[in-house]
C-alpha cells in the first residue's frame, strides 16, 4: 500500500508570510510530489516506488509529478497577487533570471521550452509550475544538478500531458543533468548566484532561510 501526504516540504510554509519571500533549498532525501491534477496509478512505477520507500506526496500547484532529491535544487518564491500576476509572465521572468545564472556558472546552449521548462541541447534540466489565490502566488522549479535521468525512469510513467518538444520520448531521452553537461560547482554555489540574481532583478523578494 502506497501512502499520500499532504505537501509539507519548505517552501508550503511561505504562504504564510506577509510579504515576497525566496527560498531556495535542497532536499533532504527523495521524495514524489504529484500535481494537483495527478493521480498516483496514473503518475508512478508503484512498485519501484514501494520497494524503495520514496515519500510521496500532493502538492496544490499545477504541472506534472516530480522526482525530488539531495541531486536537485528547488527555487520557491511567493509574490503578493495584488496586481492580479500572469503565470506565464511569471514563468518567463523568473525562468529568464535562473537560465542567465546557470549560464554565468558556466553552461552555454540553454533554452526556453514548453510553458515552464528550461532545457540544455533540447533536454530539460528544469521544470516549474505555479499555484495562485486573490493574495498570493507561489512559483517553484527543479533544478536537476547532477540526479541520473534513470531515476525518473525508474519512479514516473510517462506524464499525461506533455510539452510539444518532448515528442513522446520516455525519461532517459528527455532528462538530463548539469553535471552531463560539464557543470562542476557544488549545488550551494549555483544557489547562491540564482539567489542573488532574484534578490537583484526581483526587488521585491527577500531572503527566508530554510528550515
Amino acid at each position: 500500500m502506497l501512502d499520500l501526504t499532504g505537501y509539507c516540504l519548505p517552501d508550503s510554509k511561505l504562504f504564510d508570510e506577509n510579504s515576497n519571500r525566496l527560498l531556495i533549498w535542497i532536499p533532504d532525501k527523495n521524495y514524489i510530489v504529484l500535481g494537483a491534477s495527478n493521480t498516483i496509478e496514473d503518475s508512478l512505477n508503484i512498485e519501484n516506488v514501494i520497494r524503495d520507500n520514496v515519500t510521496v506526496m500532493k502538492r496544490f500547484s499545477g504541472g506534472q509529478t516530480v522526482l525530488l532529491t539531495p541531486n536537485c535544487l528547488v527555487v520557491s518564491c511567493v509574490f503578493d497577487n495584488n496586481n492580479h500576476l500572469q503565470p506565464k509572465d511569471i514563468f518567463y521572468s523568473i525562468n529568464s533570471l535562473i537560465k542567465s545564472a546557470i549560464e554565468e556558472a558556466g553552461l552555454r546552449t540553454l533554452s526556453l521550452l514548453g510553458i515552464s521548462d528550461i532545457a540544455i541541447s533540447n533536454k530539460k534540466i528544469l521544470g516549474s509550475a505555479i499555484y495562485k489565490n486573490k493574495e498570493k502566488l507561489l512559483y517553484h522549479a527543479v533544478v536537476n544538478i547532477g540526479e541520473p535521468a534513470a531515476s525518473f525512469e525508474k519512479y514516473l510513467k510517462q506524464p499525461v500531458k506533455q510539452p510539444d518538444y518532448r515528442n513522446g520520448r520516455i525519461h532517459t531521452d528527455f532528462v538530463t543533468s548539469l553535471r552531463d553537461n560539464g557543470f562542476t560547482g557544488t549545488s550551494n554555489e549555483l544557489a547562491t548566484i540564482i539567489e542573488q540574481s532574484l534578490l537583484i532583478n526581483c526587488k521585491l523578494l527577500t531572503k527566508q532561510r530554510a528550515p
